[in-house]
């Protein structure tokens, strides 16, 4: 199979059976092998069915991205072929560029409407991956796709690499393995470090946003590494409990307009209800993650000086 074969393939259809798949093997480990996790049959049903109507949801608005991206490849400054060593160079800058768009995801209230969804379980389990948002192309965060094709990346392959990260990062969201070898942890994302990044501990607040690669979180200093002494509590800062989908699906919008929409608000203040991080308030009344953080006792750039979190506790 050459490297445009392989790009052009559809790994959707694929992916979908796999999923449920290790869905399944996760009950058998939880269930007969007594293996780390739960799984609440009510709240994994909400998500796996959140997870496959997704998909045509965001397809039927897949044409805002995709015709995007197809209109800047006129404007290309070289044209880059598909050989597997291209692809694997654009899979790396594609994670990057996921890098990106996950920390703006956490920190532009607008973008995490959307993605709040997928952090809305208090549980942490293979079906948690699949509850995911269906409003991705509307946040504006897929244009960070288009540089990649500026420079010479076939769009395809673009996509493509886009798609094959998210398959990737399905096999994250579980309990039921504990750690990787510590070689493939310094290097990949891994289950123990995306619990990280799904837990509300002050601890773990903003921390890992990594795709695939962990290299991105330990190169501008949000990474954090899994404690035995704290371990993760899933869910968001202010649990939303609920299994209605509509709500799940809707709930931050409705907080956003309710917000901006206040009586006697300056227009930048509306702005920043839309804009600002999340938890913001132009009176000061609620707590931003920073701001949890501080009051924990952890600061903003704590990470970037303390070498021992990168070690993970044994």
């Amino acid at each position: 199979m050459t490297a445009m074969e392989f790009v052009r393939s559809n790994i959707v259809q694929f992916s979908a059976l796999a999923f449920l798949a290790m869905i399944a093997v996760e009950q058998i480990a939880i269930r007969l092998f007594h293996r780390r996790g739960k799984t609440p049959l009510k709240d994994s049903g909400v998500s796996i069915a959140m997870g496959f109507l997704s998909e045509p949801a965001n397809a039927a608005t897949a044409f805002i991205t995709l015709g995007a991206l197809a209109a800047v490849e006129p404007f290309q400054i070289a044209t880059i072929p598909v050989t597997w060593a291209t692809f694997l160079l654009c899979f790396v800058l594609d994670d990057l560029r996921f890098y990106v768009h996950h920390r703006i995801a956490h920190r532009v209230r607008w973008v995490w409407a959307m993605h709040v969804v997928h952090h809305s379980s208090q549980n942490y389990n293979l079906p948690i991956a699949l509850r995911q948002s269906w409003t991705k192309h509307f946040t504006g965060t897929m244009m960070l796709k288009i540089p990649l094709v500026l420079v010479g990346f076939d769009p395809i392959m673009v996509t493509f690499c886009g798609v094959l990260n998210a398959t990737y990062q399905f096999f994250l969201h579980t309990e039921t393995i504990d750690r990787m070898p510590r070689w493939y942890e310094a290097i990949f994302n891994t289950p123990s470090h995306h619990r990280v990044h799904h837990g509300t501990n002050p601890r773990y607040l903003d921390a890992n946003y990594a795709g695939t690669l962990i290299i991105w979180d330990r190169l501008f200093g949000t990474f954090e590494a899994e404690r035995a002494d704290d371990p993760p509590i899933y869910g968001l800062v202010k649990q939303l409990d609920t299994l209605n989908p509509v709500t799940v699906l809707t709930h931050e919008y409705v907080g956003i307009a309710r917000d901006a929409s206040q009586r006697d608000l300056r227009w930048w203040q509306r702005l920043a209800y839309v804009f600002a991080p999340p938890g913001w308030s132009h009176d000061g009344s609620r707590e931003t993650t920073q701001s949890i953080r501080a009051a924990a006792g952890f600061a903003p750039d704590a990470r970037r000086r303390a070498g021992s979190s990168a070690v993970p506790a044994e």
